[in-house]
């Protein structure tokens, strides 16, 4: 072999190992023991990837997932440390998902899934913050604090992760749906800009999303008319919008207005394949979400009609 082919072979020897093993999720899942939580809780601790940072992955099963061979809807939910028992956000209140999704499966409402709780890192704004939108100025996220540089901004690296890797991942490990259809994506605040540019980027991947009180401010709003055409036109797909009129919240209502009329014009109809709900006297917190959390759950996971 000639000497710098040679060379090259040796160093691709060194780092194909590296980066394969840097790619490869941790197989192991230990039990999350809650008190008082319905279903089962797993963690995949320190999922690594070769896009972002390793975090915590925790995947929710329902109540009867482990008798028989049913196979489940899949929700991938953002800021996964804050949906299940105690929670680190302020004021300590967890968005109760495993109560809701319980309860509105049991009413017949709702076909249970399994949830896919990903959890945030130091990294959170650059990994939530949609890239595409963005010019060359720096990003604003709230009125008062620091800037920035969108050379900065990882939200790219973070839905290849979702979609190529960890997706993947759980449709190996768990019984799922995978298919668009019964594959959604949630997330509060900036998790609901990252939950629309996950379905915009990925719509073969995604088929609906919800987006909670959404940060419409975070760059003076400049990803409303990115989505607008970006996001699938309505056939397809399924979205969920909400905003309270507290706190942040009282800020978003003529920032969902705008992007209602962009919705709109894609063919969505109200009601049907999209829904935006405002709840007057709800703040930007997990109290007010976990209070609402019922409706883009529905909205999500509508149990078959028959029709």
């Amino acid at each position: 072999m000639h000497p710098i082919l040679s060379a090259i072979a040796f160093v691709l020897c060194l780092v194909l190992p590296t980066m394969a093993s840097a790619a490869a999720p941790s197989p192991v899942a230990t039990d999350v023991p809650v008190p008082g939580l319905e279903g089962r809780l797993l963690r995949h601790a320190d999922f690594a990837s070769r896009h972002i940072a390793a975090r915590n992955v925790d995947v929710w099963l329902p109540p009867g997932y482990g008798h028989g061979d049913t196979r489940y809807p899949v929700l991938y939910m953002h800021d996964g440390q804050n949906l299940f028992g105690a929670s680190p956000s302020p004021g300590g209140t967890d968005w109760g998902i495993d109560e809701a999704i319980t309860r509105l499966s049991a009413a017949g409402e709702i076909r249970p899934p399994i949830v896919v709780a990903v959890w945030n890192t130091p990294d959170r704004l650059a990994e939530y913050m949609p890239r595409a939108p963005l010019d060359d100025a720096p990003v604003e996220f709230l009125a008062g604090h620091p800037t920035m540089d969108p050379s900065q901004i990882m939200s790219d690296a973070y839905i290849d992760f979702l979609a190529a890797e960890l997706k993947p991942f759980i449709d190996r490990e768990y019984r799922t749906l995978p298919e668009p259809g019964t594959t959604s994506i949630m997330g509060s605040s900036m998790g609901g800009l990252v939950s629309l540019y996950a379905l915009a980027q990925y719509p073969q991947v995604f088929g609906a999303a919800a987006a909670v009180s959404t940060h419409w401010p975070a760059g003076n709003g400049i990803t409303i008319a990115w989505l607008a055409h970006a996001l699938p036109p309505a056939g397809q797909h399924r979205l969920y919008f909400d905003f309270g009129t507290r706190t942040l919240d009282a800020a978003y209502e003529p920032f969902q207005q705008r992007m209602d009329k962009g919705i709109e014009a894609l063919g969505y109809r109200q009601g049907r394949d999209w829904l935006t709900l405002k709840f007057e006297g709800h703040e930007h917190s997990e109290v007010s979400w976990r209070a609402r959390v019922d409706r883009p759950l529905r909205f999500l996971l509508a149990a078959p009609t028959g029709d």
